[in-house]
């Protein structure tokens, strides 16, 4: 594998004493996951967050060996994961990617729906300009693996906004997270209850 493309980085997970697992998910080959050096170094730390958007370069010599991976920061997502309800956000909506899509499967509909919903998380002033692009996200992704996804609410309403989420939880933990060993719809959760407090 050869490829240089921008990527959204959706996981990373620790290897060895200062290097990382990364996974990207990029518009036309899908989810990579690659090792990057000197991921928990204090240059790559900042650039390795789940949410960055990056410039990877992501190279193998066999078509069964782990790539390689250099990565140069595009997009930080950064400055907003100090804010509860954003950070909730960016958290759910990657974790989902990571643990939903098969690897080197090109979905470009799902990359351009995650970057717009990570530029409306980060952008907008308040839930409620990103929580339709968050359902929106969920749908498609139920939909591009083969679960339906229903239709997209048109309303501005919140707390209509976030009943039209609560109901995509069941299909979401029920078909694309049934067999998955870690607890990501913990993340959700999360996300859910500080959703919540909009209402309150």
């Amino acid at each position: 594998m050869n490829l240089r493309a921008p990527a959204i980085l959706v996981a990373a997970r620790p290897h060895g004493e200062t290097a990382v697992i990364a996974r990207m998910l990029t518009e036309e080959s899908g989810l990579v996951a690659a090792y990057v050096a000197g991921g928990r170094g204090r240059l790559l730390r900042p650039v390795v967050i789940p949410g960055n958007l990056v410039e990877a370069d992501i190279r193998a010599k066999s078509e069964g060996q782990l790539p390689f991976a250099k990565l140069e920061l595009l997009t930080s997502r950064g400055p907003w994961l100090g804010e509860p309800l954003p950070a909730a956000a960016i958290s759910w909506a990657t974790a989902l990617a990571a643990s939903t899509l098969p690897e080197r499967n090109a979905y470009p509909n799902l990359f351009s729906a995650l970057s717009a919903l990570l530029d409306a998380i980060c952008h907008a002033p308040s839930a409620r300009g990103w929580l339709p692009a968050m359902i929106g996200y969920e749908m498609l992704l139920l939909r591009e693996l083969g679960y339906g996804g229903g239709a997209r609410p048109v309303t501005e309403d919140v707390p209509e906004l976030i009943a039209a989420f609560d109901r995509l939880e069941q299909p979401i933990a029920h078909y694309l997270l049934a067999d998955t060993r870690s607890d990501v719809m913990a993340a959700r959760a999360l996300l859910r209850a500080r959703l919540g407090r909009m209402t309150q």
